[in-house]
């Protein structure tokens, strides 16, 4: 990597679900994938509880002791040996799969390497809209579901739901400042993982 790119502009939305749901992040060139899973886990505000893996080019990138079955499956690679900056002149969209259940899909497009001074040291969201789902809410179609018995006082499941998601759930829900927050923590022992969304102060 040349040696002027100390950084990169990632935007990373879910797919299969309109309106997007988007993220754009700053994220130093050095750290490798593993860093970065940590970066979107804080970044969309899930809670770290599922597996998860990147898809690069057709292959496999994750934790081995997590997702080496053992038993001749397509091979895994280690993410922890590859950087953000490998990526430079290489492929410039890539997916990262977070819960194997729900199957959330995150499309990560490099948008622009900079050179930035000084070095960052943590990973900075720029922008961004809407909320994440809720966790274990089934997937893109499922959450469809979601929104409209949350939306219908009326529906058999609309109470049911509310409680489920913490008894609020705006899927307009988005704060810069709090993720950001999020992003600096990401990284210390024993970090807290919010699990619902904050209520709005009355």
């Amino acid at each position: 990597m040349s040696q002027l790119y100390n950084a990169v502009r990632l935007h990373v939305s879910l797919a299969e679900i309109e309106p997007p749901i988007w993220r754009r992040f700053v994220v130093p060139a050095e750290w490798t994938l593993d860093k970065l899973h940590l970066v979107l886990q804080a970044g969309f505000s899930w809670t770290d509880s599922h597996l998860h893996e990147f898809r690069i080019g057709g292959l496999r990138y994750g934790d081995l002791d997590l997702l080496d079955d053992g038993y001749g499956g397509p091979r895994i690679f280690d993410y922890t040996e590859v950087r953000l900056a490998d990526f430079v002149g290489g492929d410039s969209t890539f997916t990262y799969l977070y819960d194997f259940g729900d199957d959330w899909q995150h499309v990560i497009r490099i948008e622009e390497w900079l050179s930035l001074d000084p070095v960052p040291r943590h990973a900075e969201c720029l922008e961004g809209a809407r909320a994440r789902p809720p966790e274990d809410v089934g997937g893109p179609w499922s959450y469809g579901d979601f929104l409209e018995a949350i939306r219908d006082q009326d529906h058999d499941d609309h109470e049911a739901n509310l409680r489920w998601a913490g008894g609020h759930f705006d899927p307009e829900w988005f704060d810069l400042d709090l993720i950001n927050k999020d992003l600096r923590n990401t990284f210390r022992a024993n970090v807290r993982r919010r699990l619902h969304q904050p209520k709005p102060k009355t």
